[in-house]
């Protein structure tokens, strides 16, 4: 085949394929070439320039802000979504959809996945929808709050219902997540009960947590966990936020309070060796807390919305 009848066929080939929407079947048995003739013709047109692929990322109002979060941080993964409304409801709800379609996608029969408490993660496991059945083990990653938190945010019950929808295990914890004497801690941490917890915590591949922030004192969740007691330890040691109830700076450094040798919960410096440590978590006020815990590497996935992207983005520049 000469010059001309090569490149006569390639810009047919390109035509059928890209403007006709044809498959590389109906190609072939039209032209009369073998498929796998078709499929080298399709990669040197694109090699040749006859097919220029663009991809207009104007498109997605967030991508680029994603790409921004991921350099700038070192994240796996940024997923950033829009949200029109003002309502934490429904905030909570569309963030909640797109952690779960991701958690529906990257779930293997071999994972031991991890939960912390809270709203946001109530909306992730409501938002699963039909997950390939898994044989994954869902774990708790820290203790319950004593009574003190409507049921539907218990991690128990977050853990149940993630098992429940991927057709999986779950194991749950019976212990609170801050108790009140070290030595009831400590007693906890030798007993049998705990080593079975802890040893699954070593093995956790993906965990999903959400990320608490000092400026929400007050609200009911902060109040259900620590009570305005300990915000002023926690204002005079710089604190930011915190993950499953361990504290850190605006720089990402653990810091240790009156409540740390009291709780029961995964050690956050294990969450820089899980395949997928994604924290979920929305709202400016909750952007130093979010910026602490990405400089301290505690997570590499960071689902958020627009707003609260922005907001890291302007005050880490």
């Amino acid at each position: 085949m000469d010059n001309n009848e090569e490149l006569r066929l390639m810009l047919k080939v390109a035509q059928m394929y890209y403007d006709n929407d044809m498959t590389q079947s109906e190609i072939s048995k039209e032209l009369g070439i073998y498929r796998t003739t078709i499929s080298r013709m399709l990669k040197k047109i694109r090699e040749k320039g006859i097919v220029k692929i663009t991809i207009n990322y104007d498109l997605s109002e967030t991508f680029s802000i994603e790409q921004q979060l991921m350099e700038r941080f070192g994240l796996k993964e940024a997923i950033i979504v829009p949200v029109t409304s003002d309502e934490k409801k429904a905030k909570l709800k569309v963030m909640g959809r797109a952690c779960a379609q991701l958690v529906g996608r990257i779930v293997q029969d071999d994972d031991v996945v991890g939960f912390s408490w809270g709203s946001s993660l109530a909306e992730v496991i409501n938002e699963l929808e039909d997950p390939r059945e898994s044989s994954a083990v869902f774990v708790p990653m820290v203790g319950g709050p004593s009574g003190k938190l409507e049921s539907q945010f218990h991690v128990n019950t977050l853990v149940y219902a993630a098992a429940q929808k991927f057709k999986g295990t779950s194991v749950l914890i019976d212990v609170p997540a801050i108790l009140e004497r070290r030595e009831t801690r400590d007693q906890i941490v030798e007993s049998q009960y705990f080593q079975d917890i802890s040893e699954l915590w070593d093995k956790i591949t993906i965990a999903i947590f959400g990320i608490g922030s000092i400026g929400m004192k007050g609200t009911a969740t902060w109040n259900s966990f620590y009570g305005n007691e300990l915000f002023d330890e926690l204002e005079r040691g710089g604190i930011v936020g915190d993950i499953c109830s361990q504290f850190f700076d605006i720089r990402g450094n653990l810091v240790e309070t009156s409540i740390s040798d009291r709780t029961i919960a995964v050690n956050l410096e294990r969450l820089k060796h899980t395949k997928y440590a994604i924290g979920v978590a929305e709202s400016p006020e909750k952007a130093d807390a979010i910026i602490g815990a990405l400089r301290g590497r505690y997570l590499n996935v960071l689902v958020t919305t627009e707003e609260t992207a922005r907001a890291i983005l302007e005050r880490t520049e």
